[in-house]
């Protein structure tokens, strides 16, 4: 793609809307996802080149610092991420299955990104806290080796930040878990 995304997450939902207007008054970006998570919680994910999505944060920031739980910029997303974002992923067969579970919603989509650009690796899905309590999980799949480098990349993007639940690599899961990941 290219382009970077900025993500917003909130913990008031009419903050929320109102700084998505903002973001979207303040500089030309486009909305990809402007909704509200579980418990709660708003998310916003804009695009656009990285000045404007920066000044699109920055706008919304100002007016939402009471209910800003996390906010990030990710230049040059992986092209991998939208599709396990929205859920139309077209992974074929699981081999190793990687897990990345954090507590929010920005954190697993560092971590997504982070993970499919440092191993070959297919995004099966990252979601995003709907029905989980506030928490994001990111599912992975590929050769053993690649799918480990590829969750302790992402699990180590978010450590610091304290947002990491947990992680797990399966070598080989069994095959009737497969329609359950997929």
């Amino acid at each position: 793609m290219g382009r970077a995304i900025g993500l917003l997450e909130l913990n008031n939902i009419t903050q929320g809307y109102q700084a998505a207007d903002k973001m979207l008054k303040a500089s030309n970006v486009q909305i990809l996802e402007a909704t509200s998570v579980c418990p709660g919680k708003f998310i916003i994910i804009v695009a656009g080149d990285v000045g404007a999505v920066k000044s699109s944060l920055d706008s919304a920031v100002n007016i939402c610092t009471s209910s800003l739980l996390d906010k990030h910029i990710i230049p040059n997303i992986h092209e991998g991420v939208f599709p396990a974002i929205s859920g139309t992923s077209t992974v074929k067969s699981i081999k190793a299955l990687g897990i990345i579970e954090t507590y929010s919603v920005v954190s697993a989509i560092i971590a997504g990104d982070t993970a499919i650009k440092a191993a070959q690796i297919e995004l099966i899905e990252i979601r995003l806290a709907r029905g989980m309590g506030g928490k994001a999980l990111i599912t992975m799949t590929g050769d053993v080796g690649a799918v480990t480098s590829a969750v302790e990349a992402g699990s180590n993007a978010v450590l610091k930040s304290g947002l990491l639940a947990d992680k797990l690599v399966i070598p080989s899961p069994h095959k009737d878990l497969h329609s359950k990941i997929m």
